[in-house]
């Protein structure tokens, strides 16, 4: 029995030695190798540059009151659109106090006033019925007795603008109503009924009353960072991509680069502008986000060849033609694909990427 072990295992160590040299020698020989092969092309390429950014109107101009005061009406709310000269809310002005009784007391002076010249206009009149004064004398007693109630009719004017901020006889020159001042959408009213306002002056920016913008012009403002910026110019076009609208894509046209930089986070940025092309059945909203793509550099009907299949060596830039090693010249690249300036034409075959068994 135990003869028969070692019979078998002397047998299994000769079975095991056979089988590694015919496993090396098999290994040391050499495997023919297979490639993909791959045809140079008429193409195009072209290299971007994204740009993230806005949406935004180009004009937006924020009203603000004439006056000071507490908002008593208002009429119109984000989204409506209005027409230059439309009245947004209405003011209701807090008279000062001194000034009040100034006017006040003017009034009751130029009504005294009145009241004397009329009775004298009246005893001039009769006068000249019965034809015992000029007429002369009674066309100066007439130009006072006018004079007289247009002074009356003003103090109270002045009492009315004091009080209401509105005459009776210039009512729709109003500085109490709020107008827009553009034609355009109203994006925000960020006042209510009883909010206190304060007009424009030298201390103050004054209270904004409400956003209007024209929609009908939107441009997209972005930043570029300085890298890029110098690969690009105004009048180059562009397209745009809605983060809320991805299913559709906007032309635009830069139409500005700032001259001069801005430092965020260790780096320099440019903001730009450009205008977009918007369809008219197509409604965009003031803050979108948004991405650019420029095209900064593009090379049309060129032979081109994927990229993999480009060997450098050096200096020296060739590919495989027929397993022949043979230069080229290239050109702009996306990365994927390169344009071959000399050294193929459409059609030639060229070695790819081994094909792995």
């Amino acid at each position: 029995m135990k003869k028969f072990f070692k019979i078998l295992f002397v047998i299994a160590l000769v079975a095991a030695v056979v089988w590694t040299f015919a496993y090396l020698f098999k290994k040391s020989k050499p495997q023919e190798k297979s490639y993909e092969t791959v045809e140079a092309v008429i193409g195009t390429i072209e290299k971007k540059t994204v740009v993230t950014g806005q949406i935004n109107p180009r004009d937006e101009v924020a009203v603000k009151p004439q006056v000071s005061g507490i908002i008593s009406e208002i009429y119109k709310e984000a989204g409506q659109t209005v027409r230059k000269g439309d009245v947004i809310a209405m003011v209701k002005i807090i008279p000062d106090v001194s000034s009040l009784a100034s006017c006040e007391s003017q009034v009751k002076m130029a009504k005294l006033n009145l009241d004397n010249v009329e009775k004298a206009y009246e005893r001039q009149k009769t006068l000249k019925d019965k034809g015992l004064i000029s007429a002369e004398a009674f066309d100066n007693s007439s130009l006072e007795y006018e004079k007289a109630k247009e002074s009356y009719s003003n103090a109270l004017d002045q009492l009315n603008i004091v009080k209401e901020g509105i005459s009776k006889n210039t009512s729709q020159y109003s500085n109490t109503m709020i107008k827009s001042t553009i034609e355009g959408m109203i994006l925000d009213v960020p006042v209510k009924v009883g909010n206190s306002v304060i007009n424009s002056n030298t201390f103050n920016d004054g209270t904004t009353i409400a956003t209007v913008a024209d929609m009908r012009d939107m441009i997209f403002e972005g930043k570029m960072d300085e890298t890029e910026v110098g690969r690009i110019s105004e009048g180059m076009p562009m397209v745009i991509t809605i983060g809320a609208m991805n299913d559709k894509k906007f032309d635009a046209v830069l139409e500005y680069i700032a001259p001069k930089g801005t430092q965020e986070n260790g780096a320099v940025f440019f903001k730009m502008k450009a205008k977009m092309f918007v369809p008219e059945d197509v409604t965009l909203r003031a803050g979108y986000s948004a991405n650019a793509e420029i095209i900064t550099e593009s090379a049309r009907d060129a032979v081109t060849v994927p990229e993999r299949c480009v060997v450098y060596s050096n200096d020296s830039v060739f590919v495989y033609k027929n397993d022949v090693k043979t230069p080229i010249k290239t050109g702009l690249s996306d990365g994927l694909n390169i344009v071959v300036t000399e050294g193929l034409e459409a059609g030639d075959k060229i070695r790819g990427n081994e094909i792995v068994k």
